[in-house]
């Protein structure tokens, strides 16, 4: 194919194959260019023109192209598509490659400019302020096997943060769904790493080659300093440094000592318990209506990423917790002090991801910017907490933290604008006064400008050309322009201007004395630019040297802004602090779902709250009664609230008694996985297989309609022996909703099982959901009534009603549930003798006509409706 490319396309050629399956943006003057399938993909995304250009064996080349300065919005789109994008950038100036050509002996004319692929773009790799989401981290993973272990690494090159752990192979889709990887890097021989991961070469994940790279990355000659850290999560290490390095063409971004995360610091949560309670997205796949959309209170992009990642892993250590909870407590006791401390937090920039930019050689004059502004931000935080004499063992180890920056502030206050721009190409973000040498240069610049202007005036005086102009453009530089008409003065041989271009209604002009100062204004403004480019460097290398006590700062900053966030949403809903023990009960009183309660609060309803007592002497509850009527949101709410309780966070409800929860499950709702070939029946049972194999006498568990899938007896016996595994073996503490009346009788032999029901009743023939746990067990499933309240059609409503006393006749009578049904009346028959129920007192009234009625008649319908209001009554 390219056999017969021309010198550019050749060029082309062999960065795509360095690319690989990238799209390759290919510079070209002032567009970024996409060449034949890479054309196409990106123009089918990006909804732009697909032309072509030239020719390639004979056949037109595909191509289509986006502005360099608009090119983020345009990679943004791409990578959001799933896409994974190699930047080819000119590295050198079309002058360069002219005296390359003619070192080289090729004709100049010939020279072409030469490119290299200067950075990958792949979702786990953005640090630019304009493709991230403020409130969401985005952490690239990197998984290895090792002797039957998976080491995992996880890192949010955006602020630095780092971590590395290890878990069993059954549990890699359980850490992946609480990382959130938005990318996925694995050795390329590991035949069970996850589909959609990015493959590279096992070489890069080996556990030597990991340590050697974490060492030289935080320039020490061991680990110990940072934890210990296993063979595996070495392995890991060592292949997302190896990928940041490719991705970066040879530079590394911010990466900070990693943190081993140990099992059992943490209450764990499956994939499918995270979907069920929607902790971070809804399963419309948004972040609308899900837990952290209803507690987020936080005033900073910094704070939204901590409190999801304080959801998404909740803590297993009392102390842990009970500091956490007694910030939010300090906070929320003092509304006065967390109004001030939310004032100053919210005027704070994002200073870990302004850092994180600096270090990985994206960075502008506005980061740093940010991180001058953040730092003295941080200073007024210290001093607002500093001045409180009562202060918490957590908030006296954050303190420290912000503060000892004074030498650096003042260098960046000195040093720059008060409003650094996001360009430093252009200059003018070095303060007066800085750099004498520079002010210098700017005032000869500025001096040359006025005699630019002083010079105007003389030559419109000197030619009498009033309309004569000295204008300047990126291709001429400056130049004279007068109207066509008064050309001819500046044309004469003795006039002492140069003729330099004819428009349609101008002409143009040079003099030897603009020429001269033109020189001076490049060259002073050159070496102005050269001057504030190496500032930015300096100041750029003083933040860097700074990097590990910046980003404590900020992730000080981060834990402040949660905990007065939590504190505040406390506040709005009146929740309350939790109590946290290490025995195995939940008593939590007047809890309510917070999700369902702020979707309420929005039309101006009340949620019922209810309360849940389970205790090593009542640790399951079987939970009946109809649909709609409450059973799932009860379930999902008492494990949200363990959730945020263990997150340290209060909680909605009137008082909670929390003991530690080792493991979370929930199987409430399921939904076919074709993909992976498995019907709905099929994922209830694989997650309620893991919840047998997995939960613990730690553990909560919700279950809701086990067995529901399949046939009835075969329904009932799965979901009667799930509940009795649960209590005899598992113990967990256990909450389970069921349609099935028969479970009732299991409270005769589990002594821990207790019967409850969510209250309803019929009144009139429409169902009166209560919304309310009582105890005891449900007289029925009211299926028939909430069929009808949603719309199913009377006719068959009518039908079900038949059926279900037949069935319930031959039950009763012979034990048979099918026994008697052969005897029923066809469908059409069943319902044509008699209407749905109607409202004879209604009809009635609509039939009177009050203008034409006697005083006589009057009275008569009075008693005969009084009549048919006892009747309906009865």
């Amino acid at each position: 194919m390219a056999g017969s490319a021309t010198p550019m396309m050749q060029q082309y050629f062999d960065l795509k194959a360095e690319a690989g399956d990238c799209l390759l943006f290919y510079r070209m003057g002032d567009f970024f260019e996409l060449f034949f399938d890479d054309a196409k993909e990106a123009a089918g995304v990006l909804d732009i023109a697909l032309t072509t250009r030239g020719e390639n064996n004979g056949e037109p080349v595909p191509m289509c192209g986006v502005p360099v300065h608009s090119a983020e919005g345009y990679l943004a789109r791409l990578i959001k598509a799933g896409c994974r994008v190699a930047i080819a950038e000119q590295v050198e100036t079309p002058d360069e490659a002219k005296t390359r050509a003619k070192r080289e002996g090729t004709p100049s004319s010939k020279a072409l400019v030469k490119r290299d692929i200067v950075r990958f773009v792949t979702a786990g790799t953005l640090t630019e302020e304009s493709l991230l989401e403020p409130r969401r981290s985005n952490v690239l993973a990197a998984l290895c096997e090792l002797r039957g272990t998976i080491g995992v690494a996880s890192c949010d090159i955006s602020t630095g943060a780092m971590t590395l752990e290890e878990c069993a192979a059954e549990r890699v889709g359980a850490v992946l769904a609480r990382i959130g990887a938005s990318e996925i890097v694995a050795p390329d021989d590991w035949s069970d790493a996850p589909s959609d991961a990015v493959f590279r070469p096992r070489g890069d994940f080996a556990s030597d080659a990991g340590e050697t790279s974490l060492k030289k990355v935080h320039g020490v000659s061991t680990l110990d300093g940072f934890g210990q850290f296993s063979r595996p999560m070495l392995a890991a290490a060592g292949g997302l440094i190896a990928y940041l390095d490719h991705a970066g063409r040879g530079t590394l971004p911010l990466l900070l000592p990693p943190q081993a995360r140990q099992s059992g610091e943490h209450m764990a949560m499956d994939e499918a318990t995270r979907a069920s309670l929607e902790i971070l997205a809804s399963q419309q796949g948004g972040r609308a209506h899900s837990l952290i959309a209803a507690i987020d209170r936080c005033v900073t992009g910094a704070g939204a990423r901590l409190l999801a990642d304080d959801l998404s892993a909740p803590l297993a250590d009392k102390g842990a917790i009970e500091d956490r909870l007694a910030l939010v407590h300090y906070l929320y006791a003092d509304p006065l002090l967390r109004a001030d401390l939310r004032g100053l937090l919210r005027a704070l920039p994002d200073i870990g991801r302004a850092l994180g930019r600096l270090v990985a050689g994206r960075g502008s004059p506005r980061d740093l910017g940010q991180i001058r502004d953040g730092l003295i931000e941080a200073r007024r935080v210290h001093d607002l907490l500093a001045s409180k004499p009562d202060r918490l063992a957590l908030l006296n180890a954050l303190l420290p933290a912000l503060t000892g920056h004074a030498e650096l502030t003042d260098l960046l206050s000195r040093a720059l604008v008060p409003s650094p721009p996001t360009e430093r190409s252009n200059g003018g973000f070095i303060a007066s006064g800085y750099d004498h040498a520079l002010d210098d240069l700017r005032e000869v610049s500025g001096n040359a400008r006025r005699a630019i202007a002083a010079m105007e005036a003389r030559y419109r005086e000197e030619t009498d050309t009033p309309s004569l102009k000295i204008k300047h453009n990126g291709v001429l530089g400056y130049f004279i322009e007068v109207p066509a008409k008064h050309a001819d003065k500046l044309m004469a041989a003795d006039s002492g201007f140069t003729h330099r271009q004819t428009m349609a209604n101008a002409v143009r002009f040079n003099s030897l004395t603009l020429h001269e100062e033109a020189g001076r204004i490049a060259e002073a403004g050159g070496r102005a630019l050269a001057a504030e480019e190496a500032h930015f460097e300096d100041l750029t290398s003083h933040v860097a040297s700074r990097r590990e006590p910046i980003a404590q700062t900020a992730a000080a900053l981060a834990r402040l802004d949660v905990s007065a966030g939590q504190a505040e949403r406390a506040s709005e809903g009146e929740w309350c602090r939790p109590d946290i023990l290490e025995e195995p009960v939940l008593d939590i009183e007047a809890g309510r779902h917070p999700v369902v309660e702020t979707a309420l609060a929005q039309s101006g309803d009340r949620f019922v709250a209810n309360d849940c007592a389970l205790s090593e002497t009542d640790r399951l509850w079987l939970v009946g009664g109809p649909n709609m009527g409450g059973k799932s949101t009860f379930l999902r709410q008492n494990a949200l609230i363990i959730l945020m309780a263990q997150a340290g966070g209060f909680v909605p409800a009137k008082a909670a008694r929390i003991g530690l929860v080792d493991q979370l499950f929930s199987r409430v709702g399921a939904a076919d996985n074709l993909a992976r070939g498995r019907s709905t029946f099929m994922v209830e049972m694989v997650e309620t297989a893991a919840i047998l194999s997995q939960a613990s006498e730690r553990s909560f568990v919700i279950l809701d309609e086990v067995g529901r899938g399949t046939s009835t007896y075969d329904g009932l016996a799965l979901a009667w022996a799930v509940a009795e595994a649960i209590h005899e073996t598992n113990r967990s503490r256990c909450l389970f909703a069921t349609h099935y009346h028969e479970m009732a009788r299991l409270a005769e032999t589990c002594e821990a099982l207790s019967l409850h029901h969510v209250r309803a009743k019929e009144w009139k023939g429409d169902l009166v959901l209560l919304h309310e746990l009582a105890k005891g067990a449900a007289d029925r499933s009211y299926g028939l009534a909430v069929a009808k309240l949603a719309g199913v059609p009377a006719p068959v409503v009518k039908r079900a009603r038949g059926v279900l006393d037949r069935l319930e006749k031959s039950r009763n009578e012979t034990g048979g549930l099918a026994a008697g049904l052969g005897e029923l009346p066809l469908f059409a028959n069943a319902i044509a003798p008699e209407d749905e129920n109607t409202d004879a007192l209604r009809e009635r009234l609509d039939a009177i006509d009050a203008d034409r009625l006697s005083p006589r008649e009057a009275l008569d319908l009075l008693y005969e409706l009084k009549r048919l209001s006892e009747q309906s009554d009865s």
